[in-house]
């Protein structure tokens, strides 16, 4: 009957401690996001405050069952039953273990990035309170980065210009190319006997044909036009 109940007791301790291990992870998921707000404010809002406590409470309260899981099993005298226990017990020790160290490695990394934040607001306030009161080195400030845009543009300019010159010189280069081909096909042509005699009897037929065609179309419209 005693182990009955120290069974019972032990499977209701467990499952508590399961639930709390559970939540544990979900408060985690929310308490990890305020170092990722894209505006963190210089001190800990109410809900992060919250949200930390909460988590503090959970993890004492799993330290409490973790101990009572640990002093019920110090009582059995069933070897099977204990191993069986034991080993639940180590594995619930050791994540509690875990997210003692994930709540520190968080709560050092929100800090971190409120540091940083709180750094860089400094800055720009700096810079905005020295602008204000010094307007000649705000004039020349701006004056420095016109001109650095003037220089980019120029930059700009020069290199699509650079790029022109390259495809016109390329046109040149392709063009005197053409040009030598041309002359050796001239110089090659004068060289075999009867090539340009050849040529120029094509060149005639094709003139004379030419003539021919535009003959019978003139013939075909006037005697088109005498019949109309």
């Amino acid at each position: 009957m005693a182990s009955t109940t120290g069974n019972s007791g032990w499977a209701q301790l467990r499952q508590q401690a399961r639930s709390l291990e559970t939540q544990t992870e979900t408060l985690f998921q929310t308490y990890s996001q305020f170092s990722q707000a894209p505006n963190i404010p210089a001190k800990p809002t109410e809900e992060e405050k919250a949200t930390e406590s909460k988590l503090e409470e959970l993890l004492e309260k799993r330290e409490n069952v973790v101990g009572k899981l640990g002093r019920l099993l110090d009582s059995e005298t069933t070897l099977t039953s204990s191993a069986l226990k034991q080993n639940n017990l180590s594995l619930l020790r050791e994540k509690l273990v875990e997210h003692r160290r994930d709540l520190t490695r968080l709560r050092n990394s929100l800090q971190t990035a409120r540091d940083r934040a709180n750094l860089l607001s400094n800055i720009h306030n700096d810079i905005d309170e020295f602008r204000a009161s010094n307007p000649a080195a705000a004039e020349a400030e701006y004056m420095l980065a016109e001109r650095d845009r003037i220089d980019n543009s120029h930059a700009m300019a020069d290199s699509v210009l650079s790029q022109a010159y390259a495809v016109n010189e390329n046109f040149m280069v392709q063009r005197e190319t053409l040009a030598n081909i041309n002359r050796r096909i001239t110089s090659a042509a004068g060289k075999v006997p009867g090539l340009n005699a050849l040529i120029g009897k094509i060149s005639a037929k094709k003139r004379r044909d030419g003539i021919i065609m535009g003959a019978f179309i003139a013939f075909c419209f006037l005697t088109f036009w005498w019949f109309l």
